[in-house]
């Protein structure tokens, strides 16, 4: 018990000392060291970092789960480490309520099997959303809390350690200081018989012991026994009385002297202590600094896996929602003549030229293609499709496509093909040519080149 309070009492004294010296840099009474130009680049950049990576974890949170309350949850889960519970997305949700819809309805109208097969679509389109999310939360949000919530937490510590070793030094320097003015000044010797006022002498305190029952001394007596000579130890003025003979507790010059040095030579050992601790932290602190890089290179690889796994989950999505759009299309005609994709009619003008419809509407148009399929029949001849007069497009394809039927063209990525358009067509789709091949082609698919 008797150890810890000397230490408590120890650590409260360096607290105190590192408050006031803070507390003066912050008034401008004392000085502070500086770091050098590197370090304090290294230290905006890391906290550029963590401000970065807080704000994108948050963000990517939000965009993995719109709702507040299951992102709490979560949180609760993980930090009472146990496993999060499965959550049904929207996606399946709405499949789950299609499908006892049409269940209800009758699932042989047409209404009823048109439900199902959404129902199924938007069932796989709540799988991928799941598997996006559990990609996602792996690749790319686990790195970012394990920087936030490890690294980071390392390089706080250190550079609280830096500050605390950099207030001892500028503490001990402050302390050198002050001895060494104080070592000039007792090193002066004041000329008593030219600068001692008239009835007055100096006195080590205010409560120094004067005696009354003594003779007073001449001040030829008063040299004589003390030869080392006077100075004056505070700032203590007393007005002598007839009664009042010589104070007490008055040290020689040469003793002052070496108390000073003594204060002197401990201050200049504090201080090399101090700047050797201090070198030190600054070093280990640079390097954890230094480290942030490594951290990009890791964070920038999770960036990458993170658009793969969002680029596979909008492919899927796109794949099923295409799929859906086939089922609905080829029981359309029977339901609603005239009046879907297929028909004869060409689509009216798009107004935009940045989105797909817009390529399908800017290609060279060909012959109607009304006339090359018997009525009802959504299939191409392509055998006696050519291109239209007007000319073709090249261009790039951005991902493999595999063709769903023998009217489609299959496609690799970055590879070079024509393509041109149809009157009639579905403006998603476009006539593409691989030598001696031809098929439709999605769109979406496709870069086309000026």
């Amino acid at each position: 018990m008797d150890f810890n309070m000397k230490k408590l009492a120890s650590d409260a004294g360096i607290f105190f000392t590192r408050a006031v010296q803070f507390t003066e840099e912050k008034f401008g009474q004392a000085e502070k060291t500086e770091l050098d130009a590197h370090f304090e680049n290294l230290l905006a950049r890391a906290d550029s970092t963590k401000n970065w990576t807080e704000k994108i974890l948050r963000q990517t949170e939000v965009l993995l789960q719109p709702n507040p309350s299951a992102r709490v949850e979560e949180f609760l889960y993980e930090k009472l480490d146990r496993k999060v519970p499965s959550r049904v997305t929207n996606g399946e949700l709405l499949a789950q309520y299609m499908a006892e819809a049409a269940s209800e309805l009758g699932p042989t109208t047409p209404y009823g099997k048109t439900l199902i097969k959404v129902a199924e679509a938007e069932k796989r389109l709540g799988a991928a959303e799941r598997d996006f999310i559990h990609t996602a939360s792996i690749n790319f949000l686990t790195p970012l809390r394990n920087f936030l919530e490890g690294d980071w937490k390392t390089i706080s510590k250190e550079r609280r350690l830096l500050q605390n070793r950099r207030l001892d030094l500028d503490a001990c320097k402050a302390r050198l200081k002050k001895a060494k003015a104080a070592e000039a000044k007792a090193t002066t010797v004041p000329d008593f018989q030219e600068t001692r006022p008239r009835n007055y002498i100096l006195s080590a305190s205010a409560s120094a012991t004067l005696d009354d029952t003594s003779c007073p001394l001449s001040w030829a007596e008063w040299k004589e026994e003390y030869p080392g000579g006077w100075r004056p130890p505070c700032f203590f003025l007393l007005p002598l009385n007839p009664s009042v003979t010589r104070a007490r507790g008055c040290l020689s010059l040469q003793k002052d002297r070496k108390l000073w040095n003594d204060e002197v030579d401990k201050a200049e050992q504090e201080l090399r202590v101090a700047q050797t601790e201090f070198d030190r932290q600054a070093e280990v602190t640079r390097l954890l600094l230094e480290g942030i890089s490594s951290t990009h290179v890791n964070h920038l690889r999770c960036l990458h896996e993170f658009v793969e796994s969002q680029t596979t989950y909008y492919a899927q999505c796109y794949r099923h929602m295409l799929d859906l759009q086939k089922q609905l299309g080829s029981s359309q005609g029977a339901i609603f003549p005239g009046t879907f994709v297929g028909t004869t009619e060409p689509a009216s003008p798009p107004l935009s030229s940045s989105s797909p419809t817009t390529a399908a509407a800017t290609m060279p148009v060909g012959p109607s293609v009304a006339g090359l399929a018997p009525p009802g029949e959504a299939a191409l001849r392509l055998e006696e499709v050519s291109p239209p007069a007007s000319g073709t497009r090249k261009a790039r394809v951005l991902y493999d496509y595999e063709a769903a039927d023998s009217s489609e063209l299959a496609l690799l990525a970055d590879e070079l093909i024509t393509v041109y358009s149809l009157p009639g067509m579905d403006p998603d789709w476009l006539i593409g040519e691989r030598g001696n091949k031809k098929g439709k082609v999605p769109v979406t698919y496709l870069e086309l080149l000026s």
